[in-house]
């Protein structure tokens, strides 16, 4: 899938990446897809690398190894493999994070995890993995990031993921401090769906945009959003799908659910997609 005008191959170009998960085969095929060349080529990862796929530990391995050329924010899932490594948060039926928290590399993978950003601003853009609440601009939300990012790499990291989880507090108020507010700074920024006009949110509706609970809006298209102005790579709405206009490019297409890995040349808004490689199989097999 593509679009827009071509970019002469010598041109260095970014390209922002939709929730990989753990589908290492197929981050592989899209980069071959777009002619990916590092040192030419720069990454922009959404977050949530790791977790339902079956190859996390592939992925986490060869992101890490790009260094300079690739960048990406923290997203819940990679969260979670960091609650889980220092003994907090509980496992899943569905995770499939043995293999990284099983590996001899378990614990410098895991410390890389935790230098990542919350958030990234660059070049006219802004990248979070989930979203942002309307009352926040994109100034007020990297330094909000940054508290968090200083939480996640310091000395009281530990106490910090050992009350990270929780859905409250549910709005923001500049008068919070401390564990709550950068459990609600966290929350907006790795689970952040639907939201009202007042930024309280709701994580219970995962479902697309039109499954709104009455009241609320996806967090995008809330009336008078301070970010507006910006337009915001995302992910983490699988059932959104990839949705690219002026002001917003969702990129998770799913591809752990058996859909697609999607990529965004920033320079031309041109997007690449490969499927799942295991719905690919399926299909093959249904029509033998």
């Amino acid at each position: 899938m593509n679009g827009g005008r071509n970019i002469p191959l010598l041109f260095m170009a970014t390209y922002a990446i939709g929730d990989v998960q753990g589908c290492f085969s197929e981050l592989e095929e899209l980069l071959r897809t777009i002619g990916f060349a590092r040192g030419r080529d720069r990454l922009w990862f959404v977050g949530d690398l790791v977790n339902r796929g079956p190859e996390s530990l592939e992925v986490l391995k060869f992101v890490r190894a790009l260094g300079d050329s690739a960048l990406t924010v923290l997203g819940n899932h990679d969260l979670h493999l960091v609650s889980l490594a220092h003994g907090y948060g509980r496992p899943r039926a569905d995770d499939t994070l043995d293999a990284v928290l099983g590996s001899a590399d378990a614990g410098e993978l895991v410390d890389w995890l935790r230098t990542l950003p919350m958030l990234h601003v660059e070049g006219g853009w802004v990248m979070v993995h989930a979203g942002l609440l309307p009352q926040w601009s994109v100034d007020q939300a990297r330094s909000l990031a940054a508290e968090v990012e200083s939480a996640l790499r310091g000395a009281q990291h530990r106490d910090f993921l050992s009350r990270m989880y929780g859905s409250q507090p549910d709005r923001w108020d500049d008068a919070l401090q401390g564990v709550e507010r950068l459990r609600l700074i966290v929350n907006v920024m790795t689970r952040l769906r639907f939201c009202t006009p007042d930024g309280v949110m709701e994580f219970h509706t995962k479902g697309e945009a039109a499954d709104a609970p009455a009241g609320y809006f996806p967090w995008f298209d809330v009336p008078g959003r301070k970010s507006a102005g910006t337009p915001i790579l995302c992910g983490h709405w699988s059932a959104l799908g990839v949705l690219v206009r002026p002001d917003l490019a969702a990129l998770d297409s799913g591809c752990v659910w058996g859909g697609r890995l999607t990529a965004l040349r920033l320079e031309d808004r041109r997007l690449f997609q490969v499927p799942c490689r295991a719905a690919r199989a399926s299909e093959r097999l249904g029509r033998v």
